[in-house]
């Protein structure tokens, strides 16, 4: 099996080239920016740029494409001079590779958010909902590479996650471990509800995926119950061995944010088990080895 990975600057690119070597697949990476890892083949690529996807996917004629470049920025998305961008990576660069898959016949992984969901309520959304309402440019935008995925082809897993953290770049425990160091105390918002997603075991159920033609829409997050990003915050504290005090505050009182957040980010999993694959461990085991990894 071949396989073409774009995004692979990123904590789930990155993770996804590491599973597919240690399983000895051929694979290519590719990102907008240069990268240079000499541990896999590597082309730069603008995913906006339609005749240069063709070209580069072409030439490599893989199996499958799994699509995990993205603009992740939620707020800066909002800006009205980032919006007609934000489209261009998210749904265009989307469709461009859907269509070059349609022309090789290959599978093609899209990974999406919770974010295409209102957020309201309390029920896990369903992998086959499609009550969608984002609240956003980022969820919208992400919806509409979604859409442009489940329209072009037949050979597609649509893989929704939430909370994602990993080694290759930003994300919320490295930035609580961060205030947690300079503050006593910290803030942190209680009434946003959901399951983190660590990239490396995301990255091993992808790969489980792509061996497969199960397709269609899934929910991925790792197990342990539903938390708020509060508790998300007491436990990296707990394991870090911090003593800074957390303070639940409401999404209202934090304030800050320029996107709207959803409340509700539950996602029903129960797909992947009946599909057979194997579920991700448990955030709190998942936190644990990302510790060990970052070395904290």
């Amino acid at each position: 099996m071949k396989v073409f990975v774009t995004g692979v600057g990123g904590q789930l690119g990155h993770d996804v080239m590491n599973e597919l070597n240690k399983r000895g697949y051929e694979s290519v990476g590719s990102d907008v920016v240069e990268i240079n890892d000499s541990s896999y083949p590597y082309v730069q690529l603008d995913i906006t740029d339609a005749t240069a996807v063709e070209k580069e996917i072409t030439e490599v004629n893989p199996d499958v494409v799994i699509h995990c470049a993205a603009w992740t920025a939620v707020d800066m998305a909002e800006d009205d001079d980032k919006v007609e961008k934000v489209r261009a990576i998210n749904a265009g660069g989307t469709r461009n590779i859907a269509e070059v898959c349609k022309k090789l016949d290959c599978k093609m992984v899209y990974i999406s958010t919770d974010y295409v969901f209102d957020g309201q309520g309390t029920e896990p959304w369903k992998p086959d909902c499609k009550d969608y309402k984002p609240l956003n440019v980022y969820g919208q935008t992400k919806l509409e590479g979604e859409l442009a995925v489940r329209q072009t082809l037949d050979k597609y897993f649509i893989v929704r996650i939430a909370w994602v953290f990993g080694l290759n770049g930003k994300n919320f425990i490295k930035t609580m471990l961060n205030v947690g160091k300079t503050h006593d105390t910290v803030r942190v918002v209680n009434d946003q509800i959901g399951m983190p997603t660590y990239t490396y075991d995301l990255a091993r159920l992808l790969v489980d995926m792509v061996e497969t033609e199960k397709y269609g829409y899934y929910h991925a997050t790792n197990d342990g119950g539903y938390i708020s990003w509060y508790d998300f915050t007491k436990e990296i504290y707990r394991q870090a061995g911090y003593t800074t005090e957390v303070i639940p505050v409401t999404t209202e009182e934090y304030g800050l944010s320029k996107a709207a957040r959803p409340f509700n980010s539950r996602l029903d999993k129960s797909k992947l088990v009946e599909a057979g694959f194997t579920p991700l461990p448990t955030w709190q085991d998942a936190v644990s080895r990302y510790l060990k990894e970052i070395e904290y």
